[in-house]
Order: C-alpha cells, then sequence, then structure tokens
C-alpha cells in the first residue's frame, strides 16, 4: 500500500519511458511523506487500443489507491503534485490526469492479515 496504476496510450511511451514515468510518480509518493518507502508500488499499462475526443492525441491517468485516513487536503496535494511532475515530464500529453481513492481498512486483506501467527492485525508482519 498504496497502489499508483498509470493507465496511457502507447505513444506516451515514445516520449519517456516506462521507467521514467514510474519513477516520477513513486518519487513524488514518497516525497509525500504520507507512506514508506517500502511500501509504495507503481505499475503502467500501456494501451495500443482507444479512442478520445476530437483534436486529442493521447492520455495518461494515474489511479491512485491508498488506505483510509488521510486528510481531503493531503489526497488533493498528492493528486496535484503527481499531474505537476507528470505534466512537466510529459507537455505533449492531450489528457493527463490523476484520481486518489481509498481503501477501507476494515474491508481490506493481505497475506500478513491472515497469518494465523498475526495477533496484532499488522499489515506489514512477516514482510
Amino acid at each position: 500500500m498504496p497502489h499508483f496504476i498509470i493507465e496511457c496510450s502507447q505513444d506516451v511511451l515514445w516520449q519517456r519511458t516506462s521507467d521514467e514515468i514510474m519513477d516520477a510518480v513513486y518519487t513524488v509518493a514518497e516525497s509525500a511523506g504520507l507512506f514508506a518507502a517500502d511500501d509504495i508500488k507503481v505499475r503502467l499499462q500501456p494501451y495500443q487500443y482507444y479512442r478520445l475526443g476530437k483534436h486529442k492525441n493521447n492520455f495518461l491517468h494515474v489511479f491512485g489507491y491508498i488506505m483510509e485516513g488521510r486528510s481531503t487536503e493531503q489526497k488533493a496535494d498528492l493528486s496535484t503534485q503527481i499531474v505537476t511532475r507528470l505534466t512537466a515530464l510529459l507537455p505533449d500529453v492531450s489528457f493527463l490526469s490523476v484520481n486518489i481513492n481509498e481503501f477501507e481498512a476494515a474491508t481490506y486483506s493481505n497475506k500478513a492479515l491472515i497469518n494465523p501467527e498475526n495477533n496484532d492485525r499488522d499489515r506489514h508482519f512477516g514482510l
């Protein structure tokens, strides 16, 4: 936790490498001070086939999924920082956007949480 899933048109990767784009998102997330650096996960999925509005050539959208508990202001600031960094990196992308969503702690589960030895419900147990 958190997860940042980047979806983009394939041609965005002609402007910058996947590593450059993922590193930009990772660096902003790390510098926000909201997450442990080792917990941040970033993935990128390019699309060969997509449809956009008139005169729009390409897109990039970041879906951010974080554990609940951050303020609206913190989430808005994170979103703004990511879109600002990516806009500087990719000034020619027609649509560039970010959305931050929350996981509910009550409905979240992972491998550590189901470990029978994890009596404290520590999401990082055994890692």
